[in-house]
């Protein structure tokens, strides 16, 4: 017997905005400080980070978001869980290398990109074409309005933030116009 469940009876969830992290997977002091304190300001805001799952960039910013008791999903490249850097609570192991980078985009409402080689790069270029914000802190010069450069952790994640928020409320879909600084 399958129980019909009404609209009136089920709980309005309220879904917590989505932050990606990107960055490189080489470790580097100074970048993975940076994304460490955005892992945590994004867990103290309410938000979920999401992220590649590996090394560098990544791990820091996981740490970070789990140290301040945050939620973290890993979305991999490899077919296996377990390569999942230990601070990610969420492993989704996609088996599809690089291409995973849309999936990582897509699940987002905002991008940080921190530092980066060619798989940020991709990243960043992923979620512009499908109308995600980003956010650089010592990443790609790419100039506006294809990312807002920021100077520190902080403003990072404020922007991202408020984009994430614009981002939700537009109710953006792909293909549609890109939230841009102004919005």
């Amino acid at each position: 017997m399958s129980e019909q469940i009404s609209e009136q009876s089920t709980p309005r969830v309220r879904r917590a905005p989505v932050i990606a992290v990107c960055g490189s997977g080489v470790e580097n002091a100074r970048l993975n400080a940076m994304a460490e304190v955005v892992g945590e300001l994004i867990a103290r805001r309410g938000a979920v980070l999401v992220c590649g799952g590996l090394g560098g960039v990544m791990a820091a910013a996981c740490r970070g978001a789990a140290q301040a008791g945050g939620l973290t999903v890993g979305v991999l490249p490899q077919a296996e869980r377990e390569a999942a850097n230990p601070y990610v609570a969420v492993a989704i192991a996609t088996g599809m290398g690089q291409a995973r980078n849309v999936v990582l985009v897509q699940s987002a409402d905002a991008v940080i990109a921190i530092g980066g080689e060619y798989g940020t790069l991709s990243e960043i270029a992923l979620a512009r074409k499908i109308g995600r914000p980003v956010v650089g802190l010592m990443t790609w010069d790419l100039g506006a309005p294809h990312l807002i450069a920021v100077a520190s952790p902080e403003e990072a994640v404020e922007h991202a933030l408020r984009l994430a928020t614009a981002v939700r409320e537009a109710g953006r879909q792909p293909g549609n116009p890109a939230v841009t600084a102004e919005s």
